[in-house]
């Protein structure tokens, strides 16, 4: 019997694996929302673009669909937004996801300390921080791209190794056509 993540890994088609996760979260009630689904996209167009090929694109898409699966609708909730990806990875195990696949969702966030890192890991946690930061939230308006790579550089990323961030930032400026 096909376990779900033996499911969702063989869909080619990466719009089809939206409507998957949207039909699981509708009976598991799993956070999915169109956050989610910005930050998936940024991931497949970084990944796409900037021509990523160290990594494996169908396991970082999949991976940014489900890692938020146990993220709360509470950003004030301190304890949740440090445990939410810890949560999450235990949860996927229970739906057939290999160890590694776990570990890459955890690492969306630094909170777990898990080290070394996976580099699908390092494209989440971009995509993650980034977009968060595009999009309008219940206490702010979302932020000018210019000013959120300023913020993703400088205080998100400051002192952490990301291997992918200048390749990021390099697709941001030309996506956006920002003089630097």
């Amino acid at each position: 019997m096909e376990t779900f993540a033996e499911y969702i890994l063989s869909e080619p088609d990466y719009i089809k694996k939206m409507e998957i996760v949207y039909y699981l979260q509708k009976r598991t009630n799993i956070f999915f929302d169109n956050s989610v689904m910005f930050k998936t996209e940024l991931a497949r167009m970084f990944i796409d673009d900037m021509e990523i090929e160290d990594v494996d694109r169908n396991v970082v898409l999949t991976a940014c669909l489900l890692c938020f699966c146990k993220k709360s609708d509470d950003p004030q909730d301190l304890s949740i937004v440090k445990s939410y990806a810890k949560e999450g990875a235990k949860y996927l195990e229970t739906l057939g996801f290999d160890k590694r696949f776990c570990k890459i969702c955890e690492e969306v966030n630094r909170y777990s300390g898990s080290e070394p890192r996976e580099k699908e890991s390092d494209i989440l946690e971009l995509v993650d921080n980034f977009g968060g930061m595009l999009l309008n939230r219940p206490e702010r308006r979302g932020f000018p791209v210019d000013e959120a790579l300023v913020l993703l550089e400088f205080r998100n990323m400051k002192g952490k190794n990301n291997r992918y961030l200048e390749k990021f930032k390099q697709f941001v400026t030309v996506a956006e056509g920002i003089a630097v």
